[in-house]
């Protein structure tokens, strides 16, 4: 069965202002005196909490991440998933034309599953929230496996829990991760150029780039033909 495998932030859904919200909690508690801003530090988002800890605390120090406290990072960590968990959809959206494209695709016969470095029980509540979950045969997050994208592994879970082989799959994503994910995995990668870098992206060299969900049935059909 033909299998088109989705990252979840930054490609299915804008989840920045959840995030960055959530990273605001922490500093705010800890008492920092610098926040993160769900624009300009939006990128951030995508790479993860502690990505999103380390820029703010390293604002502190005037370096922008770099001289932050991992330490500190480690111990605030599950204090910013916490506030996550319990304000996941309050500024979440899904793109414009995703949900379209998924059901398009299911229509002509793809299996859609999920695969992202958010953790799974996370994921889950996110997508049950925004009332789409039954709509993906298969979800691999963060931490179902030991290890997670870009390593394949997780990425091999997610086609084959969807009932699909890995050599008639294809991954779309946002990001470098998921473009090193679907070389590692030997598949084509469709990278979105309305995500959180935009049509920077390009400088990644996917197989394909799309500019709005209503192209990406045309563009799987071609690339799994």
């Amino acid at each position: 069965m033909r299998t088109v495998i989705f990252d979840l932030d930054g490609t299915l859904a804008d989840t920045s202002g959840d995030l960055i919200a959530a990273a605001n909690v922490c500093f705010e508690e800890m008492g920092h005196a610098h926040r993160l801003d769900p624009v300009a530090d939006a990128l951030t988002a995508f790479h993860g909490g502690r990505a999103m800890l380390r820029l703010g605390l390293g604002r502190g120090t005037g370096h922008d991440g770099a001289a932050a406290d991992e330490a500190q990072v480690d111990r605030w960590y599950p204090r910013l998933l916490t506030a996550y968990g319990a304000a996941i959809d309050v500024h979440t959206r899904l793109y414009p034309g995703a949900i379209e494209a998924v059901e398009a695709l299911r229509a002509s016969g793809h299996a859609v599953g999920i695969c992202t470095n958010k953790p799974a029980g996370l994921a889950e509540d996110l997508l049950a929230r925004l009332g789409v979950r039954g709509l993906f045969a298969s979800l691999i997050g963060a931490d179902t496996l030991p290890v997670r994208k870009p390593d394949p592994a997780p990425y091999v879970a997610a086609v084959e829990g969807a009932g699909g082989t890995v050599a008639r799959s294809l991954l779309v994503g946002d990001t470098d991760t998921d473009r090193k994910t679907a070389r590692a995995a030997g598949v084509p990668c469709v990278l979105v150029g309305f995500g959180p870098e935009g049509t920077a992206v390009s400088r990644l060299e996917p197989e394909a780039m799309i500019a709005h969900f209503d192209a990406l049935p045309e563009v799987v059909a071609r690339l799994l033909a």
